[in-house]
């Protein structure tokens, strides 16, 4: 259902509100650049910052702004089953073409829990559902048997993995079936899990380098991974350091460099990266070829 190179879009601010002029102009460079679909209101966008009215509000001027040029996949995910609800309502009413839902976090649910939580939400709404499995951020983990499970439910269509574990891939395939939708969430695996039978990254270094992930991406899908390699060394250096500190702080700094008219500006708690990671920032976008 989904494909290539999808970014995690950051929510620009400016003076502690969203930017929307800013976030208009976001959106038509990732289409003209060669995105192949957006998700507002991830990790990336600040969601856990974003009151119900701005979260709504971002979803809205998406969907917009991309005036069904490519698919927006709406953050829909809380650890709260009913506001995940709310926001699945939301985004279907607002034509979303689906819905990012991340695993309960800091409840710490059972396996039980998940299916549950997931269950509910398909059974009541049948917006299309992307799974977002990030152990590292929600501590519980999708094990590969839930994950079969969960691909059985009505309109669960695929998985945003981050749980750094490539040999899911095959156990997702073999569980869940060959057109069970599976995207990498993690940009410096994203060339090993295509070549396992991942289909693309919903990606936070798209913000940045949207028409040389989306390049990447479209070399893997054609199975030319020689220039896709070639395409990955370039972009590596980006995918380690706009991690080098608290994300996305350096991806918001590093499209304050590439994009014009667009803050770094942050919402506390995250604040500015350091030095030393700026720094690496802008060896790595030189790199790229993106200074």
């Amino acid at each position: 259902m989904f494909s290539g190179s999808i970014p995690a879009l950051v929510t620009p601010f400016r003076d502690g509100r969203v930017d929307e002029d800013s976030f208009r102009r976001l959106v038509d460079w990732q289409i003209a650049q060669g995105s192949s679909a957006l998700v507002p209101c991830g990790t990336t966008g600040e969601s856990a910052t974003l009151s119900y009215e701005e979260h709504y509000r971002v979803i809205e001027l998406c969907i917009e702004q991309a005036a069904g040029r490519v698919p927006v996949i709406a953050g829909c995910g809380s650890n709260d089953t009913a506001t995940a609800a709310r926001h699945m309502d939301f985004a279907k009413d607002a034509g979303a073409a689906a819905a990012l839902v991340v695993a309960p976090y800091y409840n710490r649910p059972n396996q039980d829990g998940i299916v549950a939580h997931y269950d509910h939400l398909a059974r009541r709404n049948d917006l299309p559902i992307v799974v977002y499995n990030v152990p590292a951020r929600t501590v519980t983990d999708i094990l590969p048997e839930t994950m079969a499970k969960l691909s059985r439910l009505p309109g669960i269509v695929g998985v945003k993995d981050a749980s750094g574990a490539l040999a899911r891939i095959t156990a997702h395939r073999l569980g869940c079936g060959a057109d069970f939708c599976q995207l990498s969430g993690n940009d410096d695996m994203a060339l090993a899990f295509n070549a396992a039978g991942g289909v693309g990254c919903i990606s936070v270094t798209a913000n940045v380098a949207p028409k040389l992930c989306a390049e990447f991406q479209a070399a893997c899908s054609a199975g030319d991974y020689d220039l896709a390699l070639t395409l990955n060394d370039r972009l590596y250096p980006l995918h380690t350091t706009l991690f080098s500190d608290a994300s996305p702080g350096p991806a918001k700094y590093a499209l304050a460099r590439v994009l014009e008219g667009v803050t770094g500006e942050l919402r506390l708690p995250m604040t500015p990266p350091s030095a030393s990671s700026r720094a690496a920032v802008d060896a790595a976008l030189g790199i790229a070829g993106l200074l």
